[in-house]
């Protein structure tokens, strides 16, 4: 697979987000198929793994710690720290450089491993100055257990702020085609700065694959989209439209509506490092295969002048998620 660089590190052009084998997007996974879908990753030349303390909790941890065993010194793990979880629910947020301190011990268990090699904040928490939290993570860095800082859904302020303190490798906040929110001034700073940008949902939670309609059901005990206002049946209805622009380009590309929206991120600048969730080997495959698919200029033209004409509906997250997005 092409390489791309997230700070000193090189790794894959695509990465893999493990979340939903465990977490947040229907039913866990089986943990077998989980620990073989994540080694069938590294397999085919995956090499930056995405987790966090939150997903599950600890579960998806324990799954990508177990599954990249042993491949670990051929791989980099992501995982993120930031919320307060009592009895296995998610209460607020947490960034405190002590409970930061407790949860990379806690981290390091599960992924059975001696460092972590990007470890993200996953909320940036307005009650401890972003300062402490970079100072925080600057101490785990020099013992060894931390090897980069990231940070996520942060705001140029708040990574211009924490990068004085202590340099950050990559920023992950949401970014797709339907999700632009980073182009108005993140992207900029992260480029500024020499900065990854690693999109999360770079899918859009699955709908711009083609594969969700507005029949789709979402369980409220296992799928965060059936609280995401995106997701009601009228919104799908009527962003089905961005569907439909991804499914024109690929029609003469031979590719599919999910392979032309990550072949577009990776267009969006050099440093853009896309983690697609990635279930069956079939999309595996077919998520790697976009890295090879070039989007010329006019390919490109031809989506902003029809995307801008698209008035997509309804906030990408729930009330209480969007809550915690840094401003």
């Amino acid at each position: 697979m092409k390489q791309r660089n997230l700070g000193s590190m090189k790794v894959s052009a695509l990465g893999m987000g493990c979340m939903g084998l465990s977490f947040g997007l229907g039913p866990a996974t089986e943990k077998q198929y989980g620990i073989e879908m994540i080694r069938a990753g590294a397999e085919r030349g995956i090499t930056l793994f995405d987790t966090a303390e939150a997903y599950g909790p600890h579960t998806n941890e324990q799954l990508v710690g177990e599954a990249l065993a042993p491949v670990r010194n051929q791989v980099f793990i992501a995982s993120k720290f930031g919320f307060e979880i009592q009895n296995d629910q998610i209460v607020g947020l947490n960034s405190r450089p002590e409970q930061i301190k407790k949860v990379a011990e806690a981290s390091l268990k599960r992924l059975r491993t001696d460092h972590i090699d990007l470890f993200y904040q996953h909320r940036v928490d307005p009650s401890v100055p972003i300062e402490d939290v970079a100072g925080a993570i600057e101490g785990l860095i020099a013992e060894g257990k931390v090897k980069h800082f990231g940070l996520s859904e942060a705001s140029s302020r708040t990574i211009r702020r924490a990068h004085a303190v202590q340099p950050v490798t990559a920023v992950q906040n949401e970014y797709s085609v339907w999700t632009r929110d980073p182009e108005k001034d993140v992207l900029g700073t992260c480029e500024k700065l020499g900065i990854g940008f690693v999109p999360w949902g770079p899918l859009g939670a699955g709908f711009l694959t083609g594969k969700v309609t507005a029949d789709t059901k979402f369980d409220c005990a296992t799928d965060l989209r059936a609280t995401f206002p995106r997701f009601t049946p009228e919104a799908i209805k009527a962003n089905m439209a961005v569907v439909d622009l991804l499914k024109t380009i690929a029609s003469g590309k031979n590719a599919t509506p999910a392979q032309i929206a990550l072949a577009w991120l990776l267009a969006q600048k050099h440093f853009v490092i896309p983690i697609p969730g990635m279930d069956s080997t079939k999309y595996l495959d077919e998520n790697i295969a976009s890295a090879e698919i070039d989007l010329t200029t006019d390919d490109l033209h031809q989506i902003e002048n029809a995307y801008s004409k698209i008035p997509v509906q309804g906030d990408r997250l729930s009330e209480i998620h969007m809550s915690f997005i840094d401003k």
